[in-house]
Order: structure tokens, then sequence, then C-alpha cells
């Protein structure tokens, strides 16, 4: 690991790294649940709950944290700090037990734009350039009503501080994700067969990329952990298991469908943002939710999470989740994506608005 030589205070959390089984809930039957320090009787996401809760109560400045379907972008949400995942193969991931390779990541909190940034520079090798303006960032409708919230209460801050720093909104565009996806990622369509296109909790074709990600992912979990699992037979906990038991049944099939789903999907996506296009979603459809919630409570929301999370994790794009301040004095948050290699331009961006977004959302709450 390299060391952060400008800003000798910088403090990390020594943790241990793993690609652990999608929880984006953190809790841990084991060793008991990290206390989210933003809402103490919510959970603090998941998996990488321990790192988030470190940097979110203060106790570190920034730590590390590994991302293969949410786990740093959803408990950065939870826990109201933000939240990197990179390019997919962007940070090396040599020594860190896999979960499924094509989706893995090693990502990082952080609290200030400032010390976020600090990190990507060492981890990535980022050089020393100016920002760069987005050329546009596009809002899709479709996806932030999914929230749980109002809309309002994410998107009129992100664009009130565009305007105020680039003189105007010219550059935001507003569009529908999930209609794009469904007519420029063919493959998807044997996925899609699955969903029900009138279902009103979620968008089709998102919810068809998730199904292709969550997969592929099973069966890159089997490839790499069957032969462990059926020896040592672990103690896993409630959820966890049912996921297991169903990876260790994965076929072959559709497996290559999976492969070109990612392709296309990356074309596309590359496609629709270009350059230095940015796009701006919820991390995840609302608050954290409360401790011990039952699973069957949670699955409408489980679905969309997953949606909205597979759009980088099937890409390879980088992506920020940034906190948002309180809704009913719950952490909430907004996530901006860039292509694939576009780590540093992100970390600029953020960067950039952090201060305006700050500003925005302390009026938002003062109306609310």
């Amino acid at each position: 690991m390299h060391h952060i030589h400008s800003s000798p205070r910088l403090t990390l959390r020594n943790s241990s790294l793993r690609m652990e089984f999608p929880s984006i809930n953190g809790e841990n039957k084991h060793y008991g649940t990290p206390r989210n320090p933003c809402a103490p009787d919510r959970v603090p996401g998941g998996s990488s709950s321990g790192s988030a809760v470190a940097v979110g109560a203060m106790l570190v400045d920034f730590s590390l944290g590994t991302d293969t379907g949410g786990s740093v972008r959803v408990p950065a949400s939870y826990c109201g700090i933000l939240g990197f995942r990179p390019s997919h193969n962007a940070v090396s991931t040599v020594g860190v037990i896999p979960m499924a390779q094509s989706f893995d990541t090693v990502g990082w909190f952080a609290r200030e734009p400032s010390v976020l940034k600090q990190v990507g520079c060492v981890l990535l090798e980022l050089p020393d350039e100016d920002p760069i303006r987005p050329s546009q960032i596009i809002i899709p409708r479709d996806c932030f009503q999914l929230l749980s919230i109002p809309t309002e209460r994410l998107t009129q801050a992100l664009v009130r501080s565009v305007e105020k720093l680039h003189g105007g909104g010219d550059i935001i565009k507003h569009s529908v994700l999930g209609d794009y996806v469904r007519d420029n990622v063919p493959a998807l369509s044997s996925f899609r067969s699955e969903i029900n296109e009138d279902h009103v909790n979620n968008i089709p074709s998102l919810a068809a990329l998730s199904s292709a990600m969550r997969l592929l992912q099973r069966y890159e979990f089997k490839n790499n952990h069957k032969e462990w699992v059926s020896a040592v037979n672990p103690d896993l906990g409630p959820g966890i298991s049912d996921r297991v038991r169903e990876a260790l049944q994965t076929t072959e099939e559709n497996i290559d469908v999976c492969r070109s789903v990612k392709k296309e999907f990356h074309a596309a996506l590359t496609s629709l943002l270009g350059d230095f296009g940015i796009l701006a979603i919820p991390t995840v459809p609302g608050p954290p939710p409360k401790l011990q919630t039952d699973s069957s409570a949670l699955e409408v929301f489980r679905a969309k999470a997953f949606s909205l999370l597979s759009i980088a994790g099937v890409s390879g794009f980088c992506q920020v989740s940034i906190p948002m301040g309180l809704h009913d004095n719950l952490p909430i948050s907004i996530s901006l994506l860039a292509k694939r290699g576009a780590d540093g331009f992100l970390l600029d961006l953020v960067e950039t608005l952090y201060e305006s977004l700050k500003e925005q959302i302390a009026i938002a709450e003062k109306s609310a």
C-alpha cells in the first residue's frame, strides 16, 4: 500500500480486504453490527460497514472497502459520507480474496472530497491536471422515481449547484434511462422476459440488468468458493446462506449472454455519456432501513437498490456516492457516474461541486 505523503495527519482504518457476498444491510450475527453514527437505529450498510462507520464516526479520515454489488456505495449512503467505487480494474485486487472477478473493486470512504481525491491520486496514480467541465449531466427521471422520498429533494440541489458553478443549466439533460437501455442492449431480452413489464416498483430493463449481473456473480462465486463451502459448511448469517446455496446451484446456462450484456451495456453507456458526461442517479432508493427489519419486507427496496447499483457494476464505470444531508433526520445521497477510466475527472468534479451542494442542501433542509 502506498502512503499519502502530502498529508501525514490522515489516518487509515487498517483492515484486511475481502470480497463478501452481497449483503447491503451490514448486520452481522457473528460479531455484532457496527453502529451507524448517522442513525443508530438504522442499518449501516454492507458489507464494508465497519470501514464506513469508522469514517462516519470520525475515528479515521478515510478507509478502504470492497465493492462488488454495492458494498462501498451503500454504506457510504447510509452513513452520510462519501464513497467511491473506481472503474473496474483501476485499482489492483491482488491479495484480495475474490468474490466475482467481473465486478470486484477496491474502493474507499472519506468525509471530505479533498481527502477522497488524495486517496484516489495515490491508489489510481493520477496525474496532476486541471479539472475538466462536464459536457453534460444526465438526470434520468425514471431512476429518481424509484425513490421513497420526494425526487426534488436530491435533484434540485444538484441542478442549482451546476447552474451556479457553470453559469446556467445548459449541460443538464433529463432522460429516461430504462428506455435507452432497452433499445441499446439487445442481449438483455432473455432476462427481460423474466420481468413483469407492468411492475410499478421497478424499471424493467434495469431489473433485467440486475438479474444478468446476479447470475454472472453467482456463477463466478461458485467457481471461486464451491470447494471451500462444501468442505467447511460454514455457519452463514440469515439471507447470506440462501444466496450462497443459490450460487452453488448455478449452471453455465446464459453465462455467455451475461457477458454479452456486459459488453453491450458498456458500449451503450459509453455512447450515452461520451468522454466527459455524467450520469446522476440515486445511490439507493431511500434512507437506511431499520435494524432487524424482516428480509421479506425489504424485498422491493432491495430489488430497486440493485437495479441502481448494477449500472456501474455491469458497465465497469466509476461511481461516487455523495451525502445530501438528512430527510426526516435520516441520511440520503446522490451518485454521479463517469465512463470507465474517468476516475480523476469524477473526483475533481466532486471536489468542485461539494461546497455548492452543501449550501443548497442547507437551504432545502431549512425550507422543508
